[in-house]
């Protein structure tokens, strides 16, 4: 393949798959207002207990109260995202949610609640080692926005073996 029909196959690429975010972000927005809507909860959920599964408690009562803790501290960081950043989080989310684009961009077929840790931490996988920048970049923000949510709880730290900030 030269490397123009390839330029061109990744840009029409992009082309498609952000129309079918903004077409999707019109349908069930991935944010409302400055917080997770359902949908974006939802992926968000399934996004951590995927990156967090040996994190997480093992009970299934603490492990829901992580989570929803983890989706507090979702909402806190996209409510200091500058709104561009937000335009763009509700756009993946959107997209995510749909069967379409979380088939398309996640490569997982079980929507995001009925799936198993599994199923997603491969789909997770997958978007880390594909060769579409698209996806990387997906990935990085779900990982980086999943954890640095997680673990800026002072109850996740002894998990990590960090004793708490030095007093000065």
């Amino acid at each position: 393949m030269q490397r123009r029909t390839l330029l061109k196959l990744g840009a029409s690429s992009a082309a498609v798959l952000l129309l079918a975010g903004g077409a999707a972000a019109l349908l069930a927005p991935g944010l409302e207002g400055s917080t997770l809507s359902a949908s974006g909860r939802e992926v968000f959920a399934a996004v951590g207990r995927g990156i967090l599964d040996k994190s997480l408690p093992a009970e299934d009562g603490p492990r829901q109260i992580a989570l929803n803790g983890l989706l507090s501290r979702v909402d806190t960081l996209v409510q200091a995202l500058p709104p561009p950043a937000q335009a763009e989080l509700s756009q993946l989310l959107s997209l995510l949610a749909s069967s379409a684009g979380r088939r398309t961009l996640a490569g997982l077929a079980a929507p995001w609640p009925q799936a198993s840790i599994h199923d997603i931490q491969q789909a997770l996988q997958g978007m880390r080692l594909s060769s579409l920048a698209l996806r990387q970049q997906a990935y990085a923000a779900l990982h980086d926005i999943t954890a640095g949510a997680y673990f800026s709880d002072a109850s996740s730290w002894p998990l990590l073996g960090y004793p708490g900030p030095q007093k000065i």
